[in-house]
């Protein structure tokens, strides 16, 4: 037989159940407060690199890469077409002015002067071969015009005599006409002596011209191949240091042929070369740092940039204010920061992963213990600093470390 439960008992039932539902109704009003606090993103202080926005200058910069090499370096080519007899001097010596490197055999360039000296001297004895010739031919010429000058006056004469022989009625018309057709065909005579004197005398002048000309080639062929043999004895013009020679003795090389380089390594200038899409930025003049290393730089300035685009790249040549500085080495890689603008006076901040040039960009401000993410405008920036268009102001502390794995969300607790 069933009993009915003692009033104590239900009323513990009763306060347990109603303690029950009350700590649970607080649990999930709790959990509804403080969950989206407890699983909030959060970073540590330490692990971020902030910088604030600040007012001062800007550089916009082009970074390239660059080469050193030497500002001064002399090709030695073959003048002529020769073989190596002996190599004097091997890459890494050091090279006074005059210091012969390579021993050539001229024997084919002596013959080829040998041959314009002999084509001269024929030339010289056809040259005076023509002049006797010719005047011999104005020799004769001027005999044939003195003796047809002799008939002429003496045509003349007979015609003043006719006539005054026919005005006293003692000479006939016709006869006085046949003697004026004579002085009439001996003046003709003479004047066609006296043409080809003049044509004689231009042709003359004009064949000594040329021979004299064919002459004048002639000895400046002489005087170029004597200048050639003198440059095959390849020797340098300056000081320097050899860094590239010919290395087989008894090779023939043909004119033209490289020999030998050396360089002036007192001396230095830069190589560089950029994307062709900052080509219309590009121009001579420009300022440029040259990075050496993480602690020196040198300045410099843009002294030439090719017209020409390879590759997509354009090379551009800077010439450095200290040219001699004890850190240049040849071949040695830089890194070339080029100036293209400048502007004072305008908000900037440090550099940093947190962008990457110009443009819009979603930073994180600090503001408190939380940083609230932001957007921001960029313009032109330099090796150290960005320029602050649009969404900062100055003072503003901005969190420059790279924010990737936090752009989804809208704030970042900090710790």
């Amino acid at each position: 037989m069933d009993r009915e439960i003692d009033v104590s008992t239900r009323r513990k039932q009763l306060f347990r159940r109603i303690t029950l539902a009350i700590i649970l109704v607080a649990t999930i009003t709790a959990a509804f407060i403080w969950g989206p606090r407890l699983i909030e993103p959060s970073i540590a202080r330490t692990r971020i690199r902030t910088a604030r926005v600040e007012i001062g200058q800007v550089e916009a910069i082009i970074t390239a890469s660059g080469n050193v090499v030497p500002e001064f370096e002399q090709v030695i080519s073959s003048p002529v077409n020769a073989r190596v007899l002996k190599i004097l001097k091997r890459p890494g010596a050091i090279l006074s002015k005059g210091t012969p490197i390579i021993e050539l055999d001229l024997n084919e360039s002596m013959l080829a002067i040998e041959k314009l000296n002999h084509q001269i001297e024929l030339k010289q004895n056809q040259q005076a071969k023509s002049k006797l010739d010719l005047e011999n031919t104005l020799i004769n010429l001027q005999s044939k015009w003195e003796i047809k000058n002799l008939e002429y006056k003496s045509a003349k004469a007979a015609t003043m005599r006719n006539r005054a022989l026919f005005q006293q009625g003692l000479l006939s018309e016709e006869r006085l006409r046949e003697v004026e057709l004579i002085e009439e065909k001996v003046a003709f005579e003479l004047k066609e002596l006296e043409e080809s004197k003049r044509n004689a005398q231009q042709l003359s002048k004009t064949q000594l011209e040329g021979l004299a000309l064919e002459m004048k080639t002639l000895e400046q062929e002489r005087h170029e191949a004597r200048r050639q043999l003198e440059l095959a004895t390849t020797k340098s013009d300056r000081d320097g240091v050899l860094t590239w020679v010919i290395n087989e003795e008894g090779s023939t090389v043909q004119k033209g042929a490289l020999l030998a380089r050396i360089a002036d390594l007192s001396a230095f200038r830069v190589e560089a070369t950029v994307s062709d899409v900052h080509a219309n930025r590009l121009s001579a003049g420009l300022p440029v740092s040259v990075k050496l290393n993480d602690r020196v730089s040198l300045a410099g300035a843009v002294a030439r940039v090719n017209p020409t685009v390879t590759n997509g790249a354009i090379t551009l040549i800077v010439s450095l204010e200290d040219k001699s500085n004890s850190h240049l080495r040849s071949n040695l890689r830089t890194d070339v920061l080029i100036e293209t603008g400048r502007k004072d006076n305008v908000l900037r901040i440090k550099r940093g992963p947190f962008a990457n040039g110009e443009g819009s960009r979603d930073v994180f401000v600090i503001r408190g213990d939380a940083a609230i993410k932001t957007s921001a405008r960029f313009g032109i920036s330099s090796a150290d600093h960005f320029e602050v268009t649009q969404g900062l102001l100055e003072g503003d502390e901005v969190i420059i470390s790279d924010m990737t794995d936090f752009m989804h969300v809208k704030e970042v607790k900090l710790r």
